[in-house]
């Protein structure tokens, strides 16, 4: 499936979090009347996925109203022991079995080594109050997801 574009509708979903508690992208966009930046990368604790997750924990204060939503295929005690590694402080959501990711055209082939496989595309989309895709960033590099974010929310 290709990747979600601005103005499309983002996908619905409720997974856990790293707490074991129900996360909800329609619930939290109501309650709070503002943005979501949904990003999904590969695996917790990585290289890649602790520059991206640490970069956006580093600008949250700098967000205003936008929440941050980390989603990869890792369990739910994965995701509370990289939270707990690296004080993130935004849910990560476990989606087990990559349904969410797929819905959001961020799983698919991938190579690593020449071997090639099934996994998250990492990307990032920032979703507004009424759960339409504003911006999307398939592909992204770890780096690039707080400075394109930072942009966004700029703009």
């Amino acid at each position: 499936m290709p990747p979600l574009q601005p103005g499309d509708d983002a996908p619905d979903f409720t997974l856990l979090d790293q707490n074991g508690d129900e996360v909800s992208l329609r619930k939290l966009l109501k309650a709070r009347r503002a943005r979501a930046l949904v990003y999904f990368y590969p695996k917790a604790d990585t290289p890649g996925c602790t520059t991206q997750a640490c970069g956006l924990r580093d600008v949250l204060p700098d967000l205003g109203d936008v929440a941050v939503l980390g989603i990869s295929p890792d369990k739910p005690a994965k995701q509370k022991r990289f939270d707990e590694k690296y004080g993130l402080g935004f849910p990560l959501l476990a989606d087990e079995d990559h349904a969410v990711a797929e819905a959001y055209g961020a799983w698919g082939e991938k190579s690593m080594y020449g071997k090639k496989y099934q996994g998250i595309i990492r990307s990032a989309f920032l979703v507004d109050a009424k759960g339409k895709v504003e911006r999307a960033w398939p592909k992204v590099s770890p780096k690039d997801t707080v400075a394109n974010l930072l942009e966004a929310i700029q703009a």
